[in-house]
């Protein structure tokens, strides 16, 4: 018969407490230790960590900030602690070599107590259990003073909270413990937000029989006054392993990009007329038009059952009325163009993503440190393999182009864009520590066909 979390909960606490101080043992050498422990299942962790540090020969000490409630589960650990209990205050925290935190988990939905911000902030090196207190698990939001931690160890898997800002940067090093939860337990525990990685995603790998048309064809509207915005994403359709690239801009235009690239396909007929070769099915509509030229091309695009990205200009198009992009397969805006799409946020990145793909029926990429790729269905992965050399004008189209390459591939949209991201970061990674940590654009084109191999092949990736 399957048994649920609470039949199992004793298991669950021994074993995180015990892994949370094997991963110590590991990572650092024997000192002085105090373990803070809340009056929940965080701090029942905690007393169990410290009963096995203390075994080990640890000189141990336990602080705790409220007695655990009475005939609970967290008594009956603390009860088994045998060592010496003393005053949660700022000055023992000072004292100690290192500090466990294992005061709230993941669960916290208020304020961060004033006496736990003193404490914690006298703290010296902080492994956190669970993710450090006052932080949101869900979101990465704060909820009071949160203390950098040296280490913090994940139970059973990461938390948004552990990949997403400002909580990621608090953490310090983020250590998976494995709990071995039994499967009957774990399979009513459906995953629904991951980290971003080659293990969520299958980019299609070259056939003997391959041709261009098979590789895929990716289009691109072109404007009349930027066209350096529509040639960035061009050019990384071309480098990531489309099979055949177009652009299609106005006549009189074509000679800017004809002269820019001479591997340009040009072409300067009416849109409709370019929609009636059914193998140009993806396109990349908004680096470098006006919104003049968005509103030619978008609505004729999704009319022509089109599956789109939609970036830069079309997202201006649509400020403030969302829904004029509902029929588009994926929309990739940094923060500030999805405020002006959808208005101002609760500043949780996550459930603001989610809460508007299912609005607009599309994939949302919101871009930053810690890019977020939700999809219509509630699936979301949290990118975090990236660099910082990234936050450049054109690093954007270059990301449209990708995610349009693999969209083209056959690739569904979720994946295609959870891929693009993943590729544009490794590319960026790449780029960034050839050149010192300073890259334009350009930079990314020779690096995105090595960035979709370590995509591919495991062990490759940085």
């Amino acid at each position: 018969m399957d048994r649920d979390m609470a039949s199992v909960l004793p298991l669950i606490m021994e074993r995180a407490g015990m892994m949370a101080a094997r991963i110590i043992r590991q990572k650092s050498a024997p000192c002085r230790v105090l373990v803070a422990c809340g009056p929940g299942n965080n701090g029942g962790d905690g007393y169990v960590l410290a009963r096995h540090l203390a075994d080990r020969g640890w000189p141990v000490r336990v602080a705790a900030l409220h007695p655990p409630a009475a005939g609970s589960l967290a008594e009956a650990v603390a009860q088994r602690w045998r060592g010496e209990v003393v005053a949660f205050t700022p000055d023992e925290a000072r004292r100690a070599d290192m500090v466990v935190d294992a005061v709230f988990g993941a669960g916290v939905n208020r304020h961060l107590p004033e006496v736990v911000e003193r404490f914690f902030a006298a703290a010296g090196r902080i492994v956190a259990i669970d993710v450090p207190s006052g932080l949101d698990g869900g979101s990465g939001l704060c909820l009071g003073r949160v203390a950098p931690c040296w280490m913090t160890v994940a139970l059973i898997r990461k938390r948004p909270g552990h990949l997403l800002s400002p909580g990621r940067s608090l953490c310090g090093e983020v250590v998976r413990a494995d709990l071995a939860i039994p499967q009957d337990v774990m399979d009513g525990v459906e995953a629904r937000i991951w980290e971003n990685g080659p293990s969520l995603w299958h980019i299609p790998a070259q056939a003997p029989d391959d041709h261009k048309y098979r590789r895929g064809v990716v289009s691109l509207c072109g404007g009349a006054e930027m066209p350096g915005a529509a040639l960035f994403a061009f050019e990384a359709a071309r480098h990531v392993g489309a099979g055949l690239v177009r652009l299609t801009v106005p006549p009189g235009a074509d000679l800017l990009y004809r002269l820019a690239s001479p591997a340009a396909i040009v072409d300067t007929q009416p849109l409709v007329q370019a929609l009636e070769d059914d193998r140009r099915h993806v396109w990349v509509c908004g680096p470098g038009l006006g919104k003049d030229e968005v509103e030619q091309a978008l609505p004729c695009l999704l009319e022509g059952g089109r599956q789109v990205v939609a970036d830069a200009g079309a997202l201006s198009w649509a400020a403030g009325e969302p829904e004029r992009l509902k029929g588009v397969s994926v929309i990739t805006p940094h923060m500030g163009e999805f405020t002006r799409l959808f208005g101002q946020g609760n500043g949780n990145r996550l459930e603001m993503a989610r809460l508007a793909a299912a609005r607009l029926d599309a994939v949302v990429v919101l871009k930053g440190e810690d890019t977020v790729i939700a999809a219509p269905d509630g699936r979301v992965a949290v990118n975090v393999h990236a660099t910082p050399a990234l936050a450049v004008a054109g690093s954007g189209d270059v990301l449209s182009g990708t995610v349009g390459a693999f969209l083209a591939a056959g690739m569904p949209a979720w994946e295609a864009a959870a891929a693009g991201v993943w590729v544009h970061g490794e590319a960026g990674r790449r780029a960034a520590s050839r050149k010192a940590g300073w890259i334009v654009p350009e930079d990314l084109f020779g690096e995105l066909g090595p960035a979709r191999h370590a995509a591919t092949v495991p062990g490759e990736g940085g």
